[in-house]
């Protein structure tokens, strides 16, 4: 399996499809296995490229410091990489991040922007979501099994979560293929409480599609529509009946509306 040698790592990334290229970017916790609902479908207009974040999944998890901003770089070197010089992208959550720096830092490489399931960052969703976090992150005396299947059941809606036990367990078994060890996912954690673009978001120029669930626990919905009022000329699509992966929740969907944006 391909890996890039980006900033000091090994990054590991898969190319499926040809057409326009898309850059895909995970969250917190999250590999570019999660993606299995969007490639099979997106490859078909696109050149959708995934690629696993550092800390996570099949790429290099070093024991140091992790930045959006780093995260960002990892993105181009990637697209250096494959000599792409221009792609759309699209973020996820902590990805979501990791879409805007790219956007707001190297706007030249960011043709069309697409943010699901995220926020600008800062004290305004710290502050909202503080008491989710503590619980969500008290794991004492669980399996590493036990904490994937709990942060399933904040991941994803209550009648999601309750109707689909396969859905469940195969997102719980992704994790436990490869799974992520405690200090990379505090690391990439710590680095997403930092990032803050509440003062920057307004820079960005690619045409943007925010996308935001009415159960997410994770981003409160009207903290998404707030970022998408703050992106020049953003369009603005909610979603019903799903929480925080609403690409797993409402994946034909997803992949509709991604991809009459992008070819639009």
């Amino acid at each position: 399996m391909p890996k890039a040698r980006i900033n000091g790592i090994d990054i590991y990334y898969e190319i499926h499809g040809s057409g326009e290229p898309l850059l895909m970017i995970q969250g917190l916790g999250h590999s570019s296995k999660f993606w299995f609902l969007q490639v099979p479908e997106l490859s078909k207009h696109f050149q959708t490229i995934i690629y696993d974040n550092h800390g996570i999944g099949e790429s290099d998890k070093p024991d140091e410091p992790y930045s959006i901003t780093g995260d960002a770089l990892d993105a181009v070197g990637l697209l250096d990489h494959l000599q792409i010089k221009r792609a759309h992208v699209l973020g996820v959550s902590r990805g979501g991040y990791i879409a805007q720096e790219l956007a707001i830092s190297y706007p030249g490489q960011v043709k069309k922007l697409v943010l699901m399931s995220t926020h600008y960052g800062g004290p305004e969703y710290l502050e909202a979501t503080k008491e989710l976090w503590t619980e969500f992150l008290d794991v004492a005396g669980l399996s590493v099994e036990e904490i994937y299947r709990k942060a399933a059941k904040y991941l994803t809606s209550d009648a999601f979560y309750t109707s689909n036990p396969d859905m469940v367990d195969k997102m719980v078994a992704i994790r436990m293929s490869n799974p992520q060890p405690a200090y990379a996912f505090q690391h990439q954690f710590q680095g997403a409480a930092a990032f803050d673009a509440v003062e920057r978001v307004n820079q960005i120029t690619a045409p943007t599609l925010v996308i935001a669930s009415k159960e997410d626990r994770v981003v409160p919905f009207w903290i998404s529509e707030k970022l998408a009022n703050a992106i020049p000329g953003a369009r603005f699509v909610p979603i019903e009946g799903a929480g925080h992966l609403s690409f797993i929740e409402q994946a034909a969907l997803i992949n509709k509306t991604v991809t009459n944006f992008l070819e639009g």
